[in-house]
């Protein structure tokens, strides 16, 4: 008898993405092609297809549901609903946590150093929350953008000199019952750029630099998606270590199939936590060799695991 039986790989995997993103999802082709130099069949589908029979597949894997957050609430159900019919990742729990930034509050109490970040939820008064925000921060300029929203899509760089028009922003917002969130401006961001962390189960896989996206003057994108400028990096050690303090600071028991995240200097030259990308992230495999397979790899020992 052989030592050891060979690793199972799922029969059938669902990658999932939306009818809008799948001609601009980059890290389809890359992804597609590591998944069949590993043998494992897979279907590029649409997550609101009803023509989709989601028992179909052992795995449903999130990738470019980019436009979810313009139907939240569709997109929550349909993750559900999916969630009874197969094995979904990120899993359910995570992408009902990940998708509203007030998680960003949550890992501020637990002591990750994040932006600064304040929220003003439907109801309350933007001009006075604005202000009091102001009083608290000392950066020239700030953010308005709607606490649930992906792909820098509805969000505004602002100056002190333009509280009117980010009030204005701000009520749009607030009368589509949307959360706002506020954040400083950090401006380090303008020459060293974000930096974005990814990490397969776990482990850390690789970092690329994402260039500035919010330019002052300028408003915000209504694309599915700003156009960004993505370059391989290598993450400085106090990067990494808030990366992994982040990830460990997540509400949930087992490290996750993939994360990403975001992050950016203050003045002080200290990273913070800008986003943790959970949901639907750009994995950048085009930037990293060897991205792709170890993603598969990792997709195929999870699936050995819940078999």
């Amino acid at each position: 008898m052989p030592d050891s039986e060979p690793s199972r790989v799922p029969a059938h995997i669902a990658i999932v993405t939306a009818v809008a993103a799948r001609d601009l999802d980059e890290d389809l082709p890359p992804l597609a092609a590591a998944l069949q130099a590993a043998a494992i069949r897979h279907s590029v589908v649409s997550w609101d297809d009803d023509g989709i029979d989601w028992t179909a597949f052992d795995l449903a894997l999130l990738r470019s549901t980019w436009d979810y957050t313009q139907r939240l609430d569709e997109f929550l159900d349909w993750i559900t609903r999916t969630a009874t019919q197969t094995t979904l990742l990120n899993p359910q729990a995570v992408v009902r946590w990940n998708t509203d930034k007030h998680y960003l509050h949550e890992l501020a109490q637990a002591g990750i150093a994040t932006v600064p970040s304040v929220f003003i939820e439907p109801g309350h008064d933007p001009a006075r929350s604005i202000a009091n925000f102001l009083l608290r921060q000392r950066e020239a300029e700030f953010v308005v953008k709607p606490a649930i929203g992906a792909g820098s899509r509805d969000a505004q760089r602002h100056g002190r000199d333009e509280v009117a028009a980010a009030i204005e922003h701000a009520q749009r917002l607030l009368a589509d019952r949307r959360s706002v969130l506020l954040q400083p401006y950090l401006d380090r961001v303008d020459e060293a750029g974000e930096t974005a962390l990814i990490f397969f189960a776990g482990q850390f896989s690789h970092a690329i630099r994402k260039g500035p996206l919010l330019r002052r003057g300028e408003g915000p994108t209504r694309a599915l998606f700003a156009t960004e400028q993505i370059s391989a990096r290598i993450p400085d050690n106090d990067e990494l270590l808030l990366a992994k303090q982040t990830l460990a600071a997540m509400p949930f028991d087992e490290p996750l199939l993939y994360a990403r995240v975001d992050l950016i200097r203050a003045a002080d030259g200290s990273p913070r936590v800008l986003e943790l990308e959970l949901t639907e992230p750009s994995l950048f495999f085009d930037h990293a060799p060897g991205a792709a397979a170890r993603f598969v790899q990792a997709i195929a020992d999870r699936a050995n695991a819940a078999a």
